[in-house]
């Protein structure tokens, strides 16, 4: 993993969202994937489609962005997050418990299956 990729935990992602903090939360699974369940508000980028969706999706790279995926075994986040640095974006932390993680603790998921 790339050294510029900050970890940030469940907690501190579920508060900076309750306080409505200006963040892009990046779902890194497919499409279906992200259709079926996301965390409240993500975007939806996969690791093959970040060169193109990126800037559309995160116009400043001074954003704060957060990527996830599924869990902690699932690397499509760190690939996503690390083309986010190497894009230029500066301000990239990584949710590696994910959706998993997110849902096992009874938050809230969007989606046609949350």
């Amino acid at each position: 993993m790339s050294a510029t990729l900050v970890e940030i935990d469940r907690e501190t992602l579920r508060e900076k969202l309750e306080r409505g903090d200006q963040l892009v939360l990046v779902d890194a699974l497919g499409p279906v994937s992200y259709a079926a369940a996301h965390l409240p508000g993500a975007v939806n980028i996969p690791p093959e489609r970040v060169d193109a969706l990126a800037p559309r999706r995160i116009p400043s790279l001074l954003s704060e962005v957060v990527v996830y995926c599924a869990n902690p075994a699932c690397t499509s986040s760190v690939e996503v997050a690390t083309r986010l640095v190497e894009l230029g974006y500066r301000n990239v932390s990584h949710y590696a418990g994910g959706k998993e993680d997110w849902r096992d603790a009874g938050l809230p998921l969007e989606g046609s299956r949350a």
